[in-house]
């Protein structure tokens, strides 16, 4: 019996319980932990795609979300030919590609919608407020969810995870600025392992913004502009590597007793796994925003969501597969939640935040040849109300109420066809004419990008096969 750090009772491979969570209990990072490595079994994976791994033209995957719910009718499928109630304030522009149109504030990302392909038929039923339908493909959730469950469908950076993309000295996946929901107190449901188990969860950073706050009497529809920088939990992990490492041998001693356990076995792997990240210093120097160009910030936009976008480009510099960065909502304020003060809120915040950091992004990736080996993803979980309406709870306040019915998705790079414009909704953008998207074919589509098999089945909580993208097809048309 191990007698690291006290005495515990057995499990029933020989392994202690409290000794292996004392000594996996090392974090990593902060939203990784030597548990989450040291009992991965990475002999049910199916070790990549016919016996290798995934070769598809994107090798990793930045997804944008919009969390809240951002109003597609608004930005990317305007109708300035609808009454005035449906079309709302904001005129539209040219863009880049012939014939689209976007909204006058996002004169940065018209530039790019030649390189792009524009999907304004999103639809589904799972009105929730979290990325759960749009990181997994799974829409039939529970109506509002709120937290994660074990049950739920592992995420795309999950089955990255589990496939094992990705260099062995930097997470598979990354989420920042912190766990969806972080500014509510809660965890909202999607990128998490899910039945897979925590093991394939995220790194998640995390964030203490400053909030400078536009005061004009509307409380929570007031446009709140987050300041910082998001952080990894754990950047001193070397501090205590040596007494770490040091308990590590002796577990490596007293293991050697009981060789033959399923196990020990998995440990071995696991273990240099764990000591590859607490002792590689690639993905912290990610996170260090000092090492770029003043320039480049300010390209970005220094508040949190530019520089968690400038950090996203970073870590695929890394070879990290997937990242995801959720602009939610924090200290009172809707984000892209607008039921009170629309126009308000785009105009003021919102739409300037994205019409810097995400052209930026898109520049930089194309500056340092990454742009066709990287698939980013600008959407949220829906759309909203084609009616504007006033919110009696905020005076005359202009709002739009939530729309899971359509919405839109933005993609450039990774393989994607450039110029493209897939599916068409209602003369108000209420419903999708032809084409509709479920958001398990999107899931399909970046799964095919990024070379895995979207009817790849993985083991659910009770040993059943499930498909990765919940019987998504992959949109061809959108596929160069």
């Amino acid at each position: 019996m191990i007698s690291i750090l006290g005495r515990g009772t057995k499990l029933c491979d020989g392994i202690t319980r409290r000794e292996l969570m004392r000594v996996g209990g090392i974090p990593l990072f902060g939203g990784m932990t030597l548990p989450r490595l040291l009992y991965a079994d990475r002999s049910q994976q199916p070790g990549g795609q016919s016996g290798g791994k995934p070769n598809g033209p994107a090798k990793s995957v930045i997804l944008f979300n919009l969390l809240g719910g951002p109003s597609h009718i608004d930005m990317f499928d305007m109708k300035p030919d609808a009454p005035l109630e449906i079309r709302g304030e904001f005129r539209p522009i040219q863009t880049s590609l012939p014939g689209l149109q976007i909204c006058e504030h996002l004169a940065n990302t018209a530039k790019w919608m030649d390189r792009a392909s524009l999907i304004r038929t999103v639809t589904h039923n799972y009105d929730a407020h979290n990325p759960l339908a749009l990181m997994t493909g799974f829409a039939g959730g529970e109506f509002q969810q709120l937290i994660p469950k074990s049950s739920d469908p592992p995420d795309i950076g999950a089955v990255c995870q589990y496939l094992g993309l990705g260099p062995r000295d930097v997470p598979g996946a990354v989420c920042m600025p912190c766990y969806p929901g972080w500014g509510d107190g809660y965890r909202r449901p999607g990128p998490y392992g899910g039945y897979l188990g925590s093991q394939y969860d995220p790194l998640f950073s995390v964030c203490q913004p400053t909030l400078q706050k536009r005061e004009i009497g509307k409380g929570l529809y007031d446009p709140v502009l987050p300041l910082g920088d998001p952080l990894v939990a754990s950047l001193n992990v070397n501090v205590d590597l040596d007494r770490r490492r040091s308990l590590l041998e002796q577990l490596d001693h007293e293991f050697k007793v009981a060789e033959s356990s399923p196990a020990i076995e998995r440990m071995d792997h696991f273990q240099d796994r764990a000591f590859a990240l607490l002792s590689s210093s690639t993905a912290r120097t990610a996170f260090d925003l000092s090492q770029e160009p003043a320039h480049n910030r300010d390209r970005y936009g220094r508040n949190l969501f530019g520089s968690s976008l400038l950090i996203a480009r970073r870590l695929v510099e890394a070879g990290v597969p997937f990242v995801s960065v959720h602009f939610d909502t924090f200290k009172n304020s809707a984000a892209w939640d607008t039921h009170g003060n629309n126009f308000g809120l785009l105009k003021e915040v919102n739409l300037p935040i994205l019409d810097a950091a995400f052209p930026a992004l898109i520049q930089d990736l194309e500056d340092r040849g990454l742009l066709e080996s990287t698939l980013v993803i600008v959407m949220g979980e829906m759309g909203r109300t084609p009616r504007v309406f006033k919110n009696r709870s905020f005076g005359d306040e202009s709002g739009r109420d939530h729309w899971p019915a359509c919405g839109f998705s933005l993609l450039v790079g990774g393989g994607v066809k450039s110029g493209t414009v897939y599916g068409t909704s209602d003369k108000i953008g209420a419903y999708p004419i032809d084409n509709p998207v479920a958001p398990a074919d999107i899931v399909a589509t970046v799964y095919r990008l990024l070379g895995i098999d979207p009817h790849l089945m993985v083991p659910d909580q009770l040993g059943r096969p499930r498909s990765i993208s919940h019987g998504g097809a992959p949109i061809e048309r959108i596929i160069g």
